[in-house]
């Protein structure tokens, strides 16, 4: 079984409330090192065998497709997904 990573962010003019929101919220927190905040999508994809270049191709297809809105938001990476990127936090 495998898994594909797709991430979608907003295109870079488009205003980003909920990053902002954090944005503003770190230097409260403490944390003064981080200058912007961008919130994007992450999409992981299960596929029955191995990561192909062909499946990474229909997986970007339907990331442009469907998983994104190409008017506002750019999907800025599609890759093959190791387990570290697949496991609940919860577990």
């Amino acid at each position: 079984m495998g898994h594909v990573v797709i991430d979608v962010m907003l295109k870079p003019e488009i205003l980003d409330p909920q990053g902002q929101a954090v944005n503003g919220a770190l230097p409260r927190l403490g944390f003064e090192q981080f200058t912007d905040v961008r919130q994007g999508k992450r999409f992981v994809l299960t596929v029955d065998g191995e990561v192909t270049d062909e499946v990474l191709a229909a997986a970007r297809e339907a990331a442009e497709k469907l998983l994104s809105n190409p008017v506002i938001e750019d999907v800025v990476s599609v890759r093959a997904a190791d387990a570290s990127h697949t496991q609940d936090p919860g577990q």
